[in-house]
C-alpha cells in the first residue's frame, strides 16, 4: 500500500477511535549503545520495524537520562541528529543539575531494551510512578505518542489552561494544548495557555509532578482502555519527549519543584494587590475621570485605572485618538491618579496597524521586527486596527524597537506615565479564520469585531508560503524539514479547527529558523517577556507589572496572568475558583485572577456581590467588562456597593499576608493559593474539593457557590480552626458544615491551626496609606497549642532590595510570642497588639512594639 493510501485509510479509523489501539501495536524501539554512569545514562534508540501512524518514523532516537537532584529527574527522547525542534534555552532556560548519584535518587528510571519502554519508581516505597511498559513509544516527523499507564481513579491535576474541575476527570478526557482566543472560556477546550504539566496525589504515599517540556501542539488524552487499565498518553504534533520527573512527596514540594524547573514567579510591585478597575467601552477620557470620581464619592478604594482599546487612535497601538483620547488629558488624569497615589496600566495588542503613515510601523520595518511570508513580504492578518503586521520576537531586532516604542510612547515627561502594561490578544489572536482570509476579507466578519467600527479591507493577496519547510541545518534543533506545516495528517482537538484557524499561519519561518508551527505556543510568554524588559529598560530599578492573556510553562516568571473573556454567570464565578487553584498551585503562577463578576454579557447584582468578596481573596483583583456588557463598576449597585466597601476593608488589612505569601511562592515556588488536599494529603475527602482554598499558610476561603444561594455547605478537615470574623474556636472531626443565612457581603473564612496572621490595624484608600498603617498579630494555637506565621515588609516597589527587606518569623510555644528575624527595612510602623486566640476569651498584649528589631514576651 502506498505511504499516501495508508495515511488515508488510517485518517478514516481515526475517526472511529481506532488510532490509540493502532498505535500499541506499532513494534518501536530498541536501545543499543547503552553507557551507564554515576548519575546519567545515554543510549540510542533504534527503530525496529516501520509504523508511520500520521507521518514517516524517525529512524535512530538518542535516550539521555540525569539524576539532576535528589528530587528530580530529566528524561530526554530526541531525534539522533538533533534535528526535531526543541524549545530554545533563551526562551525557557533549562534547570541546572547537580548530577547527583542515582543510589541516592527518590526517584529511579529503568528500561527494557527491546522493544524500549521505561518507568520511573519512588525509590523509597518502590512504587511506579510512570510507566510506558504497555505500549511501545511512536516518533515520527509529525507525530509522537507515548502513554503510561495510572492506578485506577487516579486523581490528576494541571494541564492547564482550561475551565474543567480542577481534579481531571478519568475518563474519555482530551486536554488539548494549542493557545487560542477563546471568548466565553468553553469546558474541555484549549484556551489561551498551555502547560503540559501534571500533578498526581496519592493520598500518604505522596504527590509527584510530570512536566513534558514540549511547545507543539498536542492532545493529552486520560481514558482506560477496554480492559480497564488507566492510562494517560501523550499525542503531539512535533518536538521531542523532554520530561522532568519531581518526586515530593509533599504536593507543596512538588509545586517548588517544578518552579525551580520552569523559572521562579517574578514578585509583584506592593499597589497591584490593590483594587483595579477597567472596562472595554469607556468612550471618552471623561468618562474615565467620572469613573474614578465616583468611586472617590462611593467611599469605595480604587488603586489602578486600567485603559482597554478605547484610548487608541483608529485601534493602534502606542497611539491617543485625539478627541475622545486627546493626550493632554490622558497625562493630565494620569497625573492626577498619581498625586492620589493611585495607578494607570494600559492594554498593548501584538497586531501592528501595516500603513506606511505611522511611525511604529515604519520603524519595525526599518528594525525587520515583524514575520515574514515565503516571498519576503510581511505575514498579514486582521486584528483591532484592520490589516496588521506581527513582531517576530525571534528577530534580533525586535526588543530594541519594542523598547523604542514602549520609552517613546510611554515617557513621563512627554508622553503617558504609566505604571504598567497589559498585553492582550497574544496567542497571537488573528480575526482572520483560516488561510483564505486576505483572499476573501471583504466577507469577513472578525470575532469580536464591533459593528461600529469595521476593519478595513487588506490591500492584496497574501502570499502563502509553500507547505512544505525548508532544511534547517545539521543539529539545529530548529524543526525537521519536508513537514507539512498547514494539515499535518494527525489534528489535534483544537475547538478553533485547523492549526492555522484564527491565528498566525503555522508555515511562517521566524528569524532563526523555526516555525509557527512549533512556537506558536510560546507567542504569548515572548511578548510578555519582550515588555517585561522594555519596563525594565525604561526603570531599571522599578520591579514591572506585565499582566499577559497568553502564557506557556514558565510564563510566571514574566507577568501576572488573567483568566480572559469569561462571562457574567455563576457557573464562571464557580470556575474562577478552579482556574485559580490549578495557576497557582500547579502551574507556578501566583498573580491571578478571573475578570470579576464576569466579561461578557449581563452581571447580575446578587452574583456581582459574591464575585466581589470572592476577588478579594484571590492574588489579582480586578474587575473588567466588554463593549457589549452594561457597566458594572462596583458602585452602581447598593448591594454590590456595600459589599466592595466590606471587600476591600478585609482585602488591605490582610494585604501583607498575601503580599509575604507572594514573596515567598517568588523566592522559593511556593503556592500562594493551594487546594486542601496540599495541607490534608491523607484526607480523601479533600482530593476533590474545587471551591475553597487555602491562601497563603493559614487561611481557609470558603465561599458559597450555588447559584443566589445564602446557604453554604463547606468541608472542614480534622483540626482546630478558627472562624476569622469573630475568633470562635472550631474542632472539627473531618466534616461538612452548612451555613444559612450567609448575608451577600458575607464569606465564611477560617484561620487553621497553628497559624499567625500580621494584618494591618486599619484599612486605607490606596495601598500608599495603607503602609503607614500599623499592625495587629493573630495567635491561632494549633492543637499542639504552637503557632507560626511570617511577614515580609521592604519597599514595594524595586527589583533588587538588596538588605533593605525584613524577613520576619512569628512564633507561639503556648506561653510566649516571639518574633525575630532580618529587619532591615526601615519603618515606623509597629505592632500594636498581639491577639491569642483560643477556648474562651482572646488574650491580647497591648504594644507597640517596633519592626526594626525582634521581640518577645509572655503571657
Amino acid at each position: 500500500m502506498a505511504f499516501s493510501v495508508f495515511l488515508l485509510l488510517l485518517s478514516a479509523v481515526a475517526v472511529l477511535g481506532q488510532i490509540p489501539r493502532l498505535a500499541a501495536q506499532c513494534p518501536g524501539y530498541r536501545a543499543t549503545n547503552i553507557v551507564q554512569g554515576d548519575s546519567s545514562l545515554v543510549a540510542d534508540l533504534i527503530l525496529i520495524g516501520n509504523c508511520s501512524l500520521h507521518s514517516k518514523d524517525v529512524e535512530k532516537l538518542r535516550l539521555l537520562v540525569e539524576y539532576q537532584t535528589d528530587t528530580r529527574l530529566h528524561v530526554l527522547i530526541a531525534d539522533a541528529g538533533n534535528d526535531v525542534y526543541q524549545v530554545q534555552e533563551h526562551v525557557l532556560p533549562r534547570p541546572k543539575s547537580q548530577n547527583i548519584d542515582a543510589k541516592g535518587a527518590a526517584l529511579k528510571f529503568s528500561f527494557t531494551e527491546n522493544p524500549f519502554t521505561f518507568n520511573v519508581t519512588r525509590a523509597s516505597t518502590g512504587e511506579v510512578l510512570f510507566d510506558t511498559s504497555d505500549s511501545p513509544l511512536n516518533f515520527e516527523t509529525q507525530y509522537i505518542r507515548l502513554r503510561t499507564s495510572l492506578p485506577q481513579n487516579p486523581n490528576l491535576y494541571g494541564l492547564g489552561e482550561h475551565s474543567d474541575s480542577f481534579r481531571l476527570p478519568t475518563d474519555d478526557y482530551t486536554r488539548t494544548l494549542w493557545n487560542a482566543e477563546s471568548p466565553f472560556i468553553p469546558n474541555r477546550a484549549n484556551l489561551y495557555g498551555s502547560h503540559p504539566v501534571y500533578f498526581e496525589h496519592r493520598g500518604d504515599s505522596g504527590t509527584h509532578g510530570v512536566f513534558l517540556l514540549n511547545s507543539d501542539g498536542m492532545d493529552i488524552l486520560i481514558d482506560k482502555t477496554e480492559s480497564g487499565q488507566q492510562y494517560l498518553e501523550y499525542n503531539a504534533v512535533g518536538g521531542v519527549f523532554d520530561f522532568y520527573f519531581l518526586a515530593g512527596p509533599e504536593p507543596a514540594s512538588v509545586s517548588k519543584q517544578y518552579a525551580e524547573v520552569v523559572g521562579l514567579p517574578a514578585m509583584m510591585p506592593y499597589w497591584t494587590f490593590g483594587f483595579h478597575q477597567c472596562k472595554y467601552g469607556w468612550q471618552t477620557i471623561d468618562h474615565v475621570a467620572q469613573v474614578i470620581a465616583n468611586y472617590s464619592a462611593a467611599d469605595i478604594p480604587l488603586e489602578t485605572v486600567w485603559g482597554d482599546i478605547d484610548y487608541m487612535n483608529s485601534k493602534r497601538i502606542f497611539t491617543t485618538d485625539p478627541s475622545r483620547y486627546p493626550l493632554d488629558k490622558v497625562r493630565a488624569l494620569v497625573d492626577s491618579l498619581h498625586k492620589n497615589n493611585q495607578h494607570y496600566v494600559q492594554i498593548l495588542d501584538p497586531g501592528v496597524n501595516r500603513i506606511n503613515n505611522y511611525g511604529t510601523y515604519t520603524r519595525g520595518a526599518e528594525k525587520g521586527a515583524f514575520l515574514r511570508a515565503a516571498d519576503g513580504s510581511y505575514y498579514r492578518g486582521l486584528q483591532w486596527p484592520g490589516e496588521v503586521v506581527w513582531p517576530d520576537w525571534f528577530a534580533p531586532n525586535t526588543q530594541d524597537w519594542w523598547n523604542n516604542e514602549i520609552h517613546t510612547f510611554y515617557d513621563p515627561s512627554t508622553g503617558i506615565d504609566v505604571d504598567g502594561l497589559w498585553v492582550d490578544m497574544d496567542e497571537a489572536s488573528n480575526m482572520c479564520p483560516d488561510t483564505t482570509c486576505l483572499t476573501s476579507a471583504s466577507s469577513i466578519t472578525p470575532l469580536g469585531w464591533t459593528p461600529r467600527r469595521p476593519p478595513p479591507r487588506p490591500r492584496g493577496r497574501q502570499a502563502l508560503a509553500p507547505r512544505q519547510s525548508s532544511p534547517p541545518p545539521t543539529d539545529s534543533k530548529l524543526g525537521l524539514p519536508n513537514r507539512d506545516l498547514f494539515n499535518p495528517t494527525y489534528r489535534i482537538a483544537s475547538h478553533r479547527g485547523a492549526l492555522s484557524s484564527y491565528t498566525l499561519y503555522t508555515n511562517i519561518t521566524n528569524a532563526d529558523g523555526t516555525h509557527q508551527y512549533d512556537t506558536h505556543n510560546l507567542y504569548g510568554n515572548m511578548m510578555a517577556t519582550a515588555t517585561r524588559r522594555a519596563l525594565l529598560a525604561r526603570h531599571p530599578a522599578k520591579r514591572p507589572f506585565v499582566l499577559t492573556r497568553s502564557t506557556f510553562a514558565g510564563g510566571g516568571r514574566a507577568a501576572a496572568h488573567w483568566f480572559g473573556d469569561n462571562a457574567s454567570t455563576w457557573d464562571h464565578y464557580r470556575t474562577a475558583i478552579r482556574q485559580m487553584l490549578a495557576f497557582a498551585a500547579v502551574h507556578a503562577t501566583p498573580m491571578v485572577g478571573s475578570d470579576v463578576c464576569g466579561f461578557n454579557g449581563n452581571a447580575e447584582e446578587h452574583m456581582c456581590a459574591r464575585w466581589t468578596m470572592l476577588g478579594a481573596f484571590q492574588p489579582f483583583f480586578r474587575n473588567h467588562a466588554d463593549v457589549s456588557a452594561p457597566d458594572q463598576e462596583l458602585y452602581r449597585w447598593p448591594v454590590v456597593a456595600d459589599v466592595a466597601r466590606r471587600a476591600m476593608d478585609v482585602r488591605y488589612r490582610l494585604l501583607d499576608y498575601l503580599y509575604t505569601a507572594v514573596w515567598r511562592a517568588s523566592v522559593e515556588g511556593a503556592a500562594a493559593v493551594s487546594p486542601l488536599w496540599f495541607w490534608y494529603p491523607g484526607d480523601a475527602a479533600t482530593w476533590g474539593v474545587e471551591t475553597q482554598w487555602v491562601l497563603g499558610d493559614g487561611l481557609l476561603v470558603s465561599p458559597v457557590v450555588d447559584d443566589d444561594s445564602q446557604t453554604v455547605s463547606y468541608y472542614l478537615p480534622k483540626d482546630v480552626w478558627y472562624d476569622f470574623w469573630t475568633g470562635e474556636r472550631v474542632v472539627s472531626k473531618g466534616e461538612i458544615k452548612t451555613v444559612e443565612g450567609v448575608g451577600w457581603g458575607d464569606i465564611p473564612v477560617h484561620i487553621k491551626g497553628g497559624s499567625i496572621l500580621p494584618m494591618r490595624v486599619k484599612s486605607a484608600n490606596t495601598t500608599a496609606e495603607l503602609r503607614t498603617q500599623n499592625f495587629v498579630i493573630t495567635v491561632a494555637p494549633g492543637t499542639d497549642g504552637i503557632a507560626k506565621g511570617e511577614l515580609y515588609l521592604d519597599d514595594g516597589e524595586s527589583l533588587d532590595v538588596g538588605d533593605e527587606k525584613s524577613e520576619i518569623s512569628f512564633t507561639w510555644d503556648g506561653q510566649g510570642f516571639q518574633a525575630k528575624g532580618a529587619f532591615g527595612y526601615d519603618t515606623d510602623v509597629v505592632v500594636e497588639r498581639v491577639v491569642v486566640l483560643g477556648d474562651g476569651a482572646s488574650r491580647t498584649k497591648e504594644g507597640p512594639w517596633g519592626l526594626r528589631e525582634g521581640f518577645d514576651f509572655h503571657l
